[in-house]
């Protein structure tokens, strides 16, 4: 389920994690090769981030959008 990012804090090995519309956090690193993210390491990058949707996984499972409960 697409979710719009809300801010971002860090977490305790420094990594970023973009706060997200839904209360769940999504990690969201610059490791290259494997993951390019050069925006996340500036506060500028970040900011012009705000509102930019990602898919949440979590709110995709049963178990926290509700489904399935009972």
């Amino acid at each position: 389920m697409k979710q719009a990012i809300c801010g971002f804090h860090q977490d305790e090995q420094g990594d970023w994690v973009a706060d997200l519309a839904c209360g769940h956090g999504q990690h969201v690193r610059h490791n290259p090769p494997w993951i390019k993210r050069p925006w996340v390491l500036t506060q500028e990058g970040r900011a012009g981030r705000l509102g930019a949707e990602l898919n949440c996984t979590r709110c995709d499972e049963p178990a926290w959008s509700g489904q399935g409960a009972g």
